[in-house]
């Protein structure tokens, strides 16, 4: 709040949700994506892509928990989850779930960064980071690598096509694969899944242990190891790390 007894107004990067509750816009249009799908392939997408299950994950601007709802309902349970999120009515909607295991918590990762340090085994933006002009966008990547314990995953708008509206960013895919080989991670960069105007991005750590199985599904002692099923080949970029 200002001296004056009124709220502060919003960055610009936050100012379009603003909008969005004034207008009272419902479902995947109060996080300002065009439906619930454009909304839902990216999740999947860090779903699919960073494995989860067992972790402590950090979900940075998580909206109503979505993330977790989908883990959830994949049997991905992470064995906590801590969601940060800017905009108080997005906080309730996510507290008022009562997912298990579940903390939500009030608060801005651009402007405090240090709230990305929770001692998370992961930590995730799905869509946060797409309203952010480049230098708050690497400035808030550096700040999450430095606060996880083994994973970053993010998705990013890759080129003009899916950054119509004229607050949202879109960053060169050479530009962010530079800053990925310099941030010395084990990385991979997957599309082919918003019409190519969206990437996702898995970062490792090069000494990150392996990520546990959950509680569920270890298999007994001396029991002999099932074999997976045969998985189609995700499609990804040639960029590595």
């Amino acid at each position: 709040m200002s001296r004056a007894g009124h709220a502060a107004p919003a960055p610009d990067y936050l100012q379009p949700y603003h909008d969005a509750h004034q207008r009272r816009a419902q479902g995947a249009e109060a996080l300002l994506y065009p439906d619930r799908r454009a909304q839902f392939v990216r999740l999947e997408a860090i779903a699919r892509h960073c494995p989860l299950a067992g972790l402590h994950v950090l979900d940075a601007g998580c909206g109503r928990a979505e993330l977790l709802g989908l883990l959830l309902a994949r049997g991905m349970a992470p064995a906590r989850y801590t969601g940060l999120e800017a905009l108080p009515w997005l906080a309730r909607a996510a507290r008022r779930r009562r997912y298990p295991r579940c903390t939500i918590v009030e608060a801005d990762f651009v402007r405090a960064p240090e709230r990305l340090r929770a001692g998370a085994d992961a930590v995730v933006f799905s869509g946060s980071l797409n309203l952010l002009p480049s230098r708050q966008f690497y400035r808030t990547l550096r700040a999450a690598w430095a606060a996880t314990n083994c994973w970053l995953a993010f998705n990013y708008l890759c080129s003009p096509v899916e950054a119509g509206d004229p607050w949202l960013h879109w960053h060169r895919r050479r530009t962010v694969v530079a800053f990925l080989r310099r941030s010395g991670a084990h990385f991979r960069v997957y599309d082919g899944y918003a019409d190519g105007g969206d990437c996702t991005v898995v970062m490792r750590r090069r000494r990150a242990p392996p990520p546990p199985l959950p509680t569920a599904a270890r298999a007994p002692r001396r029991a002999p190891a099932a074999a997976a099923p045969p998985r189609a080949p995700a499609r990804r970029s040639r960029a590595r790390g």
